[in-house]
Order: structure tokens, then sequence, then C-alpha cells
């Protein structure tokens, strides 16, 4: 990874244009009926709720450690991310996909057309705003890395979250313009239920492959590839270090846990051996801001 992303900025830009998509979307589908158009106002919903949930879990996350969490509450942005997954699964998916079915059995025609295309198209416009500020911050995070490998490595669960919803929330724009265009064109409303169906597939799958990475973090992971390669190549750089053993990390929001076992260079004395951890330490913690706990064992063997 070449660097942090701006989470907060990301979510407090979709967060804006969520919104206003979810008002113009609840006013066309009140005027239209559309079924897709109801899917997507009930998605743009849940997506403002789901952002709320990412911006509480983000305070909690910067809570101080205590006895009862010794490494603090970092861990706790990926609970309410996987929380977020949960509800664009249940909430977006499963609410279009029921949409969709009742639309297939009772399909009803399609009213005020352009109202729904032009409130489709002004969705476009936003989404595709909140989608570039989302991808300047996740250009940041991944450097060379592709989209996918990002997705699968980044740490950032609110990130991940944020940009599974806006590629959700484009596409699912683009196929309920689709089934409205479709509709109109052909007068057959059944165009307007399978639009709906695939909201609400596009939707499951995303959640799907969100909950999946932030569960990884969830249940407890490692600092991304790149940094762990980072911090060993760090260790095996100093002169204090005769050689490295194992090094364990493990990540905890935007914080880093650290435990190293390696065999120390020069006086084995335990003056000398607790000004080498000391030393290594302090000059890891500044070459790593991330790492705020670092746990060093001296030994011989592994």
């Amino acid at each position: 990874m070449s660097g942090k992303a701006d989470s907060l900025k990301t979510i407090f830009l979709a967060l804006g244009a969520n919104f206003a998509i979810f008002v113009s979307k609840a006013v066309a589908a009140f005027l239209t009926g559309s079924g897709a158009m109801t899917a997507e106002a009930v998605h743009s919903l849940a997506d403002c709720g789901n952002q709320l949930l990412l911006l509480f879990g983000m305070r909690g996350a910067r809570a101080p450690a205590t006895d009862e969490h010794p490494l603090g509450r970092g861990k706790e942005i990926y609970f309410w991310s996987f929380l977020v997954a949960l509800l664009l699964f249940s909430v977006g998916g499963a609410f279009s996909l029921y949409e969709g079915l009742h639309k297939l059995g009772a399909p009803e025609p399609l009213r005020w057309p352009w109202v729904a295309i032009g409130v489709l198209a002004f969705g476009i416009v936003a989404e595709s705003f909140s989608m570039w500020g989302c991808l300047t911050e996740v250009n940041k995070a991944r450097g060379n890395l592709s989209l996918w490998r990002w997705f699968h490595q980044s740490r950032q669960s609110e990130l991940i979250v944020i940009f599974g919803e806006d590629l959700a929330a484009l596409l699912g724009l683009t196929f309920a313009l689709a089934a409205v265009l479709a509709t109109y064109a052909t007068g057959d409303p059944i165009y307007d239920a399978i639009g709906t169906l695939a909201i609400g597939a596009l939707l499951v799958v995303v959640a799907v492959f969100v909950a999946i990475e932030v569960k990884a973090l969830l249940i407890g992971q490692s600092a991304d590839p790149a940094t762990r390669v980072a911090i060993l190549d760090f260790l095996n750089g100093r002169a204090e270090v005769e050689h490295v053993f194992k090094v364990i990390t493990l990540q905890l929001g935007n914080e880093v846990m650290v435990a190293i076992k390696a065999e120390m260079a020069g006086d084995p004395s335990t003056i000398n051996v607790v000004d080498s951890i000391n030393a290594v330490e302090a000059a890891m913690k500044a070459q790593f801001p991330e790492i705020r706990w670092s746990f060093f064992e001296p030994d011989v063997k592994d």
C-alpha cells in the first residue's frame, strides 16, 4: 500500500450524494409507480443509514485503551462495517428481489416515465461524483495494485464498504435507467420488474463480497502484505538484530500491533539487550507511525 486514504471525507461525500439521490428517487417512485425506482429509493436510503453507522463506528474506534480493552477499540469499525454489509444484503438486496418478484406477479403500467428518466440521470451524475471522490482516496491507498487486489488486501474496512456501495449504486442506477427506458419504449412493465430483480441480485452479490473482506478483519487479520514485508526488511537491516525468528502483526482499525521474536547482536548482557530493543522499537515506530503497540522477545532460537 502506498498510503492511507481519507475515509472520513469519502463517507461524508457519499452521504451527501446518497441523501440527495434518495429524495429525488422517492418522489419519482411515488409519481411513476416504478418498482425499479422504488428499489433504488430504498437502496439509497439504506446507504444513508449505512454511512451514518460507519461514522459512528469510526468515532468508537478512536476510544482510548482501557483495562478491559488494553489494545484499544480500533476493531470496532469492523463490527459496524460488517453490520453495513448485512443491511446492504437485507434492506437493499432482499427488498429489491421481493419488489421485483411482486412486480412480476402483478405488473403495473409505468406512469410519468420522463420523471423517472430525469431522476435516474441525475442520480447517475451525483453517484459518479461520489464514486470519483471514493476512487481518488482509493488510488492514494492502492498504489500500483489493481482495484481487485486492493479490495482484497486493504485494511480500511470503511473504505471497502463505501467503494462497494458506490459501485453497486452506480450499476444499480444504470440497471434502473435501462429498465425504465425499455418499459417506456415497449409499453411492457415486465422490463421494470426484471430491472428490479437485477438490482436486487447486484446488491446481494456486492454485500457478500464486502462481508467476506470485513469478516477477515473482524476475526483478526495481519497488517497488509506490503507493510509486513517492510517491517521485516526494517528489522533485518538493523545492526542491533542478529536474526529475526518471527514477526506477527495484527491490524486494529487504523493502528497495528507488532510482536517480534529475534536474536540480538552484540553484548548479550541484560542492560545492552534492553537498550538495543528500545532503540529498535523507537526507530520502528518512527518509520511506521501506524504501529502503536510492539512486543519484543529476545531469544537465541525459535
